[in-house]
């Protein structure tokens, strides 16, 4: 296992210019787009790239990002394998994105790669990836009347009904422990009403100075305290909004109920969750916490009072279904701490050594967790994105594409 070192640069991120166009694809390489349907009627689209004839493909994709074009296509391709990358449903928007339901998408992908002839698939989780693969992968090794039969939100899912083809290994990259646990520790918890984004409770405030922050360049110091507390507050504030779900759907049941009983056309309102303030992960300004590589900010920007009220980020609006099903790191069940388990293939993981969304402590969570003996663990520098951590660096991508082909070829020939 590669070691991270542990220096964290209390300065503002260098800024500087890369080329973020993906590389040239080998000579004779090529990409078909595939148009699916999923066991419950959805449309998904998968894009497979092949240089010569191969029953070996690694797969790659994320529950609401597109992969089409992921930076490590053409190392993968070099290794030897075909590469799927794959849309979901919900590509572009988690407005309602519920987990569960993706998974139908990953099972006719899959099944698809399978009826083509693939007997070797590599799942390629990065980032928000790893967490859908995993998740995958736990409910497919179990047997159909086992497997999930509704989503948290209760709404039916048809995983018992659905051909789940097994995966020979998994890759993780950059991965986070699941979308729902990365916002139970961005999110922030001074909140007092919901219906209010600039409501504050001073006691929470992550950006005051009586708390530990300072403005940037100078990065904050909490107190041991103050990080305990607001914790257990961010614990609290999801448990909350958890609560606000579950109300929310359980009113218009009783709405669909009613109109049931009447004969009435139903008014059921389509209600959606407003999350403010998503971008306040104490780790984020003080380098001092769960030491790394990383500059001071986080994926959304170096300036966190901007970020945390800027209308994009993490959660920001969901259906009450879609906010239990993935961005509650209390109720969602694509959480690596609870799926990992399950997975007793091979594995590579590599972490980049300057991530702001992903930290030493999630990916130490995530590698002990994995039920597999067969798990190598890599660092190489980068950010979140693979992107160099100063000038005239080669970038992270570059690295993990080579460690991830010799992987491949090492477990594969």
């Amino acid at each position: 296992m590669s070691e991270t070192s542990s220096r964290a640069n209390a300065g503002v991120k260098t800024t500087y210019r890369i080329d973020w166009h993906p590389r040239r694809l080998p000579d004779g390489a090529r990409c078909a787009p595939v148009p699916l349907r999923t066991e419950d009627g959805a449309a998904t689209t998968g894009f497979l790239y092949t240089t010569a004839a191969t029953d070996r493909v690694v797969a790659i994709m994320h529950p609401r990002e597109s992969m089409a074009s992921h930076y490590l296509v053409p190392d993968l391709l070099a290794a030897g394998f075909a590469v799927w990358t794959q849309q979901s449903r919900t590509v572009g928007s988690d407005l309602t994105l519920e987990h569960e339901t993706i998974l139908l998408d990953v099972a006719a992908g899959l099944a698809h790669l399978h009826a083509a002839g693939f007997k070797r698939i590599v799942l390629l989780g990065n980032s928000g990836g790893a967490s859908l693969y995993t998740f995958y992968v736990q409910q497919s090794s179990l047997p159909r009347e086992r497997r999930l039969e509704r989503t948290p939100g209760g709404r039916p899912v048809k995983l018992g009904a659905a051909t789940m083809p097994a995966a020979d290994a998994v890759i993780y990259l950059a991965p986070h422990p699941g979308q729902g646990l990365v916002l139970l520790n961005c999110i922030d918890p001074s909140v007092t009403d919901e219906s209010d984004p600039l409501s504050l409770d001073p006691a929470l405030d992550p950006f005051s100075g009586s708390n530990g922050f300072a403005d940037p360049p100078q990065a904050a110091r909490y107190a041991e305290d103050f990080v305990r507390s607001y914790r257990a507050a961010q614990r609290a504030r999801v448990a909350r909004l958890d609560a606000r779900a579950r109300e929310l759907i359980a009113l218009r049941a009783e709405e669909r109920r009613r109109a049931k009983e009447s004969g009435a056309a139903a008014r059921i309102p389509s209600a959606v969750m407003t999350v403010w303030r998503t971008d306040a992960d104490l780790r984020c300004f003080d380098l001092s916490l769960d030491p790394s590589e990383r500059d001071y900010g986080s994926v959304w920007g170096q300036q966190p009072l901007v970020s945390n009220l800027a209308p994009v980020g993490f959660g920001r609006l969901s259906t009450p279904e879609a906010w239990l099903s993935t961005w509650s790191g209390l109720s969602s069940n694509a959480a690596i701490p609870k799926t990992a388990s399950a997975v007793t293939q091979p594995v590579l993981l590599i972490e980049y050594s300057g991530d702001s969304t992903v930290f030493p402590s999630d990916i130490r969570a995530i590698h002990a967790a994995l039920g597999t003996s067969d798990k190598r663990h890599e660092v190489v520098r980068g950010d979140h994105y693979g992107r160099p951590l100063a000038p005239g660096e080669p970038p992270g991508r570059d690295l993990a594409g080579r460690l991830i082909r010799d992987w491949l070829r090492e477990r594969f020939g």
